[in-house]
């Protein structure tokens, strides 16, 4: 899993060549701390098919603005430079798995 800012956020989500997965989360939300255990083992897991990264909606918020994330753990997976596929909230790694796996 890889951080990213907004100053890095083209280059390495809608510059990317493979599916990226953004989690966008803070330091303070404790449903986003649940699911980080679960998205590190599945970005191990599927290694080159997919890059998970994590945006801290705090120190980044134009990203956050752009996208409409309104609430948080909000997971975008973007294809081609677009978000093709949203999940909003914490969801057991099972869960997570099966919506990466139909977005992909």
């Amino acid at each position: 899993m890889k951080e990213i800012t907004d100053d890095t956020f083209d280059a390495e989500v809608l510059q990317s060549t493979t599916p990226v997965l953004v989690d966008f989360w803070a330091e303070w939300c404790g449903p986003c701390k649940q699911i980080a255990p679960a998205l590190e083992a599945i970005s191990e897991e599927l290694g080159e098919q997919l890059v998970i990264a994590k945006l801290n909606i705090d120190n980044n918020p134009k990203a956050p603005t752009k996208y409409g994330v309104r609430g948080i753990p909000t997971l975008i997976m973007f294809k081609n430079g677009q978000p093709a596929s949203v999940k909003i909230g914490a969801l057991p790694k099972n869960k997570l798995q099966e919506w990466i796996q139909s977005s992909l």
